[in-house]
This record gives structure tokens, sequence and C-alpha cells, in this order.
């Protein structure tokens, strides 16, 4: 008992999906295992699902999909999202954006983030971004309902 303890203090949390937002791949009160140490000795990377504070008062930590790393320049436009001039091949999301983002350039030490649900998720194409220090952690399992048993769909993009 004590070691399963440390391990869900230390190494793995549980977060339950509230809302939409990143629909189709998680839905609303799944139950997902965070790997809390996943980013102890590297940095998150385009694609994880991260589960995290935003900068804004909340009383519940939101789950998104990392998007612009710091330096990058971010732009949504045409149904699109572009990542230093170049579209994202993003097979995973609901619907395309229905809205648009200027390009902006991620602050250093922040990351840009995004739900899969494009046009129904509090993020940051409402203009804020999330720092490295309000990064709980990386989405690693689903474990609720049982019919969804199975790792996070965390992409790897593939950028010039």
């Amino acid at each position: 008992m004590v070691i399963l303890l440390l391990l869900q203090v230390f190494f793995v949390g549980r977060y339950i999906v509230d809302g939409s937002s990143m629909e189709p791949n998680l839905y609303d009160q799944q139950r997902i295992l965070v790997n809390k140490i996943a980013y102890t000795f590297s940095d998150p990377q385009r694609g994880d699902v991260v589960v995290l504070t935003p900068p804004y008062p909340t009383q519940n930590d939101l789950i998104k999909r990392i998007i612009g790393l710091p330096g990058d320049t971010v732009e949504v436009k045409d149904g699109k999202v572009y990542i230093n001039g170049v579209a994202l091949d993003e097979p995973y999301i609901k619907d395309p954006p229905a809205y648009t983002f200027d390009e902006t350039v991620v602050p250093e030490g922040e990351y840009f983030v995004l739900g899969d649900n494009r046009n129904n998720s509090s993020d940051s194409h409402f203009g804020w971004t999330v720092s490295r220090e309000n990064i709980h952690g990386r989405a690693w399992f689903t474990i609720w309902p049982l019919s969804d048993w199975g790792s996070v769909l965390n992409f790897d993009y593939a950028l010039p």
C-alpha cells in the first residue's frame, strides 16, 4: 500500500477528463494516468498530450496537446495550424479550426497548446501560453472506461 501511495505521489497521477475539448481522442469523464516524471530529464515535445494548470484562475487542471515549442512561430488560418510556416498534418483532430490566430512567437519557457476538438476548447488560441512549470505530466494511459483501456495518442510530428 505504501508503494502504491509513493508511486501516485511522485511518479504517476490520475486525471479525470473534464469536457469535450480533447475529442475524438479523449472523452468527458475518462480516467487517465499521467506520467509525472516524463519531463524530469527531457522537455515536452510537440504532439505530447499534457495535464497543465492554465495561466488564469480555474478550479481544474486542463488536458491539451502541445503544438508550439518555445521560439516557434504559430499561426492558424484557412482551417490549418502552421508552425514556422509549415502546415501541420493533424489526422487526430475532430474538425479543422473554424477560427484564425495571427502569427505569433511562443515565448521562451512557454508552450502553445490546443485541444483536439479545435472549435470547442479553451486553449492557446485565446492568446495564452503555458509555462514549463505549469505542465504537470504527460498523458500516458486510459484506464476507464475499460472499453477505452490503452495508450493515449501522443503524436510525433515530422516537421522539416
